[in-house]
């Protein structure tokens, strides 16, 4: 009997793994499975592009071309409500029984909930599909005032395409500094003060208390009991893994689908990969890690033994003018030295550990990202002591390394 691969969710981490599986495998079928409608897309483009075209081939991650060449079935609009591993079986919304000889769950993970006071109002949205950026779109009018809750990657992106679309912005955070998970604290003032600047309003070390209005949104207030008016509400506070299809079933679960190093759960025959699972204990939510795994589960899938090691977190950041990478351990407080300084005019940091290169944050171009990720993937060790070096001899040190 042929043998069927059965990918669950329709991401960027289902097309990976089924090209990897393709790749060494290139007689047996493959489907991927997903609740959205259309073919898989590039879910970052969301809050990048908002206002672009976002029904447009060039957000998807392959044409439809590419799946007919490999013949790989997608399977759109399409809920998957059970496993049944014991009979290597997935079942549908509708009924259908499909059997697999090997299974991967993707199905990604949802964007944290608010739960105060007037997150149900009209109003209040979280763009995690291409539904939800529609909506925001469509919900909008012309003059309209919007709060966004998070001061991360994705709140200021979406407070970028939302004020450039001629929006009136406020953004509220709750920490002391915003994308703090990625910058130092010289980067975030700066961050903030290049916000400002362009007219956005930011608001740290805040929380929203309640959202105000009846059936819209009117405004919120804040836990200090400070109160402004808005017209929506966009909030970005984190993920949580849709682990709900395997709650009950043999399959371990923690915050995600435990999966070992090489992406297996603990059940035979099923992996799991990006969002949804857990590795190392943790789960990593990055795009790249998502890529990633995708194509080591595949590969282990079409019975390679691929080990997986955890992706060095790359963010790349292109909003307000402002074009900077941060990658790596970038927090002070689990390094040993950092070395502050500017290459190529730009403000650049490089965290040090143990004498090993472990992070960068960088005001320059994504280009000029690529040596610094190297070293940190590589562990570049430094002679000595970073302290007294400049960038530019740290740099030429790693490249010698490198080279």
């Amino acid at each position: 009997m042929t043998k069927h691969y059965v990918i669950v969710g329709g991401g960027v981490t289902a097309v990976h793994a089924a090209k990897a599986i393709r790749d060494q495998d290139a007689d047996s079928e493959i489907s991927i499975i997903g609740e959205e409608s259309g073919l898989p897309y590039n879910r970052i483009k969301l809050t990048k592009g908002l206002f672009t075209d976002l029904h447009s081939e060039k957000v998807l991650i392959k044409k439809e071309k590419w799946y007919s060449d490999n013949r790989i079935t997608v399977q759109s609009s399409t809920r998957i409500v059970s496993i049944h591993p014991e009979r290597q079986t997935v079942e549908t919304e509708s009924g259908q029984c499909v059997e697999y000889h090997k299974l991967l769950l993707c199905m990604g993970a949802k964007n944290r909930a608010l739960t105060i006071q007037g997150a149900g109002l009209a109003n209040v949205h979280s763009i995690r599909e291409l539904a939800d950026a529609d909506r925001l779109k469509d919900s909008l009018k012309e003059g309209s005032r919007v709060t966004i809750i998070g001061g991360g990657v994705q709140g200021i992106e979406t407070a970028w395409a939302l004020h450039e679309a001629g929006y009136t912005v406020t953004v509220v955070e709750y920490t002391p500094a915003l994308m703090g998970r990625q910058l130092d604290s010289y980067s975030s003032k700066h961050l903030q003060e290049t916000l400002e600047q362009s007219g956005v309003k930011v608001i740290l070390q805040a929380g929203v208390a309640s959202i105000e209005g009846t059936e819209y949104v009117t405004g919120v207030t804040l836990n200090d009991g400070t109160s402004f008016p808005c017209d929506h509400v966009v909030y970005s506070i984190g993920i949580v893994p849709n682990t709900a299809l395997v709650d009950g079933s043999e399959i371990e679960v923690r915050s995600g689908i435990i999966v070992d190093e090489h992406l297996q759960t603990s059940a035979p025959n099923i992996y799991a990969a990006g969002d949804v699972a857990e590795f190392g204990g943790l789960v990593e939510g990055l795009w790249g890690g998502a890529m990633e795994q995708g194509k080591i589960a595949g590969s282990n899938m079409a019975e390679a033994r691929s080990v997986y090691r955890r992706a060095v977190p790359v963010t790349l950041f292109n909003a307000f003018g402002v074009s900077l990478f941060s990658i790596g351990n970038t927090d002070e407080r689990n390094c040993d030295e950092s070395v502050c300084g500017e290459e190529n005019g730009a403000y650049t940091r490089i965290f040090v550990k143990d004498h090993v290169m472990v992070g960068a944050l960088s005001w320059q171009g994504a280009a000029a990202s690529l040596t610094y990720k190297a070293a940190v993937e590589q562990g570049v060790r430094l002679i000595g002591s970073a302290d007294g070096k400049s960038i530019e001899d740290i740099i030429a040190e790693a490249q010698s390394v490198l080279n």
